[in-house]
């Protein structure tokens, strides 16, 4: 069947189109659709069109193949579509849209068209997007800015309903209203559509505005406005969340010199200058100065502040008046570059969490085989471990990264975190980092609670002559202290390793928790999040060199955990030779460890030995291993040692530039994960999902 076309129709300038188009295309392949994009043409630079406020090239295609893992074509040209249109030649556009458009067709569910944004100086735009909307025949989806009132947006979108309807009837699948400033706006909104009895009544996304999205990198006002460094390096690592203008008297300034503020004010203000330069080095991350009318500071002014450590704080400078320079500032339109792939990861997740396809695939009718892309795969993870919603501790309670990553989880009713550390600590850190803490979130004193557990862990370790004083300086370690609290079943999983190593973290586990039931060793899996699909690698982590029933085992839990996570399991034991074509130790110990996981498992779709080509690429199956149940379609890939697991795991990472979730440990009787002492705040909570969900998942087992 012939993929649906989606044409998303800007109907305003400040819509953020590709952020509410990205988002919208991940919240489709979070449903399980393989989604195409296509921008048919690309937006106009300000050196191709004065009209556009764009300097840098357009970023839609860029992020939809690097973020969104999608085929997307390169859009036609600005100048290209402009000169037909001139030459009376707008069939020939047309057609080589629907060129572009037509090859996505074939191998996907859905194909999302953006159009190009109506900037006032380019009348042919709202007129070419009707048009691209109509040669296509596709479904289409105003995104519209809930910055306007009812009465406006209903206008604006009734406007574009007789426009782009005029021949034809039920082309209209809903609404994105992005920059929503009040939740309550959706219901009313939908009512005042109703009560005009608009056929776009749906409201498919209702996006709010959140303002810690619209921080620019002090790079982007730089480039942006023309300013120029006086000292700093790395800008584009620096984020801009509030501006404020030094106008007033320091005592007064200083309440407004916040973490992520970018002070404007002339060179000739040294009280404020002094001020921010005290503040940013006792631990106020200020973005940085910005002096206006073309003043540098006085000499021994830079020269006092230079002294007090504060030489890294960026300063920038304008010879425009401070009013001028503020005006700038405020009316800025602030467009994510392709550089700054990290922040639009953000803003596309955030989008695609507001915007709800249920009707959209109702209306059109969809029915397609589910995949696990990656974006559905960490959905899952969230959703998962909301329905579980488990209780974990984690014992790096003043890490900042962990400290961050409870605070989302605790927001999103991601996890019930219980944080070990010291609270005036944990407070400073918080304060330090502009981390708003809520008053309901856990924070446990180790050293206030760290004598509840010395009668149970003596009691678990008196096999090995544990003593009270051995156990009291032991819990001193708040992983040992956590893995107790997991043990005596106070929490549901524990999350370490920001900070602590692999062994510091497994091993309190295997000594207080133990394996599970029928299960011998404790291994590991890491989750690769693929273009196209998530694999499962394991042992990645734990087992040096197991033995064949070692590594039988380790294929049953991986399979187990694969199938956990809605994964159905296809199992490729690695080797370096297919079938029987290669003997040896190695391979005859692979050879074994499938024939035993056969009979542990009957069901089990696995085949081994198998080479990584063959088990990977259809091609090379067919032709290695014609009669492999699993040849070019395994998802589950199990190495025979770690040296190859650990290798392998690298590799295709950093090769592929791979996300991976992992290791998560299996075969313990209750879930212990480590994380890499480089994890991001977004791997900790994804972890911290991922234990949340084992724990629900164990629970339900023991029933």
């Amino acid at each position: 069947m012939s993929a649906h076309l989606i044409f998303l129709a800007p109907l305003a300038q400040d819509v953020d189109l590709s952020a509410v188009a990205l988002g919208f295309v991940r919240a489709l392949q979070r449903d399980g659709l393989k989604v195409g994009f296509v921008k048919p043409i690309a937006q106009p630079t300000a050196s191709e069109h004065p009209g556009s406020p764009l300097k840098t090239t357009e970023v839609s295609t860029y992020f939809a193949r690097s973020l969104c893992l999608t085929e997307a074509p390169e859009p036609i040209a600005f100048t290209h579509a402009e000169d037909l249109l001139r030459k009376g030649e707008l069939d020939l556009l047309l057609e080589e849209v629907a060129t572009m458009t037509e090859a996505l067709r074939a191998d996907h569910d859905v194909v999302v068209v953006e159009g190009l944004i109506p900037f006032t100086d380019l009348q042919i735009v709202p007129r070419l997007n009707v048009e691209i909307a109509r040669s296509l025949d596709a479904e289409v989806v105003p995104v519209v800015s809930g910055v306007d009132d009812d009465k406006r947006l209903t206008d604006t979108v009734a406007l574009a309903e007789r426009q782009y309807m005029r021949d034809a009837e039920g082309h209209f699948a809903g609404l994105l209203v992005n920059k929503l400033p009040e939740k309550s706006r959706r219901e009313a909104l939908t009512a005042a559509f109703a009560k005009a009895g608009m056929e776009t009544s749906t409201i498919l996304g209702a996006i709010p505005y959140e303002p810690n999205l619209n921080t620019p990198r002090l790079s982007d006002l730089v480039s942006s406005l023309d300013l120029s460094v006086v000292q700093g390096s790395k800008l584009d690592a620096v984020r801009v969340r509030e501006i404020v203008v030094g106008a007033r008297s320091v005592e007064k300034m200083i309440d407004r010199l916040r973490p992520e503020t970018l002070v404007v004010m002339p060179g000739d203000r040294s009280d404020i200058a002094l001020a921010s330069a005290l503040a940013h080095s006792r631990g106020v991350p200020l973005a940085g100065l910005l002096l206006t009318c073309g003043a540098p500071l006085a000499t021994p002014v830079a020269d006092l502040m230079a002294s007090v450590g504060s030489n890294i704080l960026p300063i920038l400078s304008t010879p425009d008046d401070t009013y001028a320079t503020a005006s700038r500032l405020a009316h800025l339109s602030y467009h994510v570059s392709q550089d700054d792939s990290q922040h639009m990861e953000k803003v596309i997740d955030f989008v695609a969490e507001h915007i709800d396809t249920t009707s959209l695939r109702d209306r059109i009718g969809t029915s397609t085989e589910a995949r696990l892309s990656p974006p559905r795969f960490r959905n899952h993870l969230i959703e998962g471990a909301r329905k579980a919603n488990k209780r974990i501790v984690l014992p790096e309670g003043e890490e900042p990264r962990t400290l961050q990553a409870a605070v989302i989880c605790h927001q999103k009713g991601i996890a019930r975190c219980v944080l070990l550390g010291r609270p005036d600590a944990i407070q400073m850190i918080a304060r330090a980092k502009d981390i708003e803490l809520p008053a309901d979130l856990e924070i446990l004193d180790p050293a206030a609670v760290r004598a509840n557990y010395v009668d149970a862990m003596v009691e678990l370790r008196k096999s090995k002559g544990m003593t009270p004083p051995q156990a009291m300086a032991q819990l001193e370690d708040t992983v040992v202290l956590g893995t107790m609290m997991l043990a005596v079943g106070e929490v549901d999983g524990l999350v370490s390793g920001a900070v602590h190593t692999t062994a510091s973290t497994v091993r309190p586990a295997l000594q207080l928790i133990k394996t599970e039931p029928g299960q011998s060793i404790v291994s590991s899996v890491f989750f690769m999040l693929m273009p196209d699909q998530v694999l499962v690698y394991g042992d990645c982590a734990i087992n040096p060199n197991p033995t064949a029933d070692q590594l039988a085992e380790i294929a049953v839990q991986s399979s187990d955990t694969a199938k956990a996570f809605g994964i159905d399991p296809r199992v490729a034991m690695i080797s370096y030779s297919t079938g029987t074509s290669g003997t040896g130790g190695d391979v005859d110990k692979v050879r074994e460890a499938t024939e035993l996981a056969k009979q542990r498992k009957p069901d089990l779709l696995i085949d081994g030995p198998i080479q990584y080509d063959a088990a990977s690429v259809e091609s090379v199956g067919r032709s290695k291993a014609p009669d492999s149940p699993v040849a070019g379609r395994a998802n589950v890939f199990v190495f025979p040692d770690l040296n190859t697991g650990n290798t392998t795991y690298k590799a295709v990472q950093r090769s592929a530039d791979v996300v991976s979730v992992g290791p998560m440990l299996q075969g313990l009787r209750k879930p212990v994960n480590d994380l890499s002492r480089g994890a991001l705040v977004d791997d900790i909570v994804f972890t911290i999902a991922l234990t949340a969900i084992q724990a629900d998942q164990q629970s339900a087992g023991a029933k």
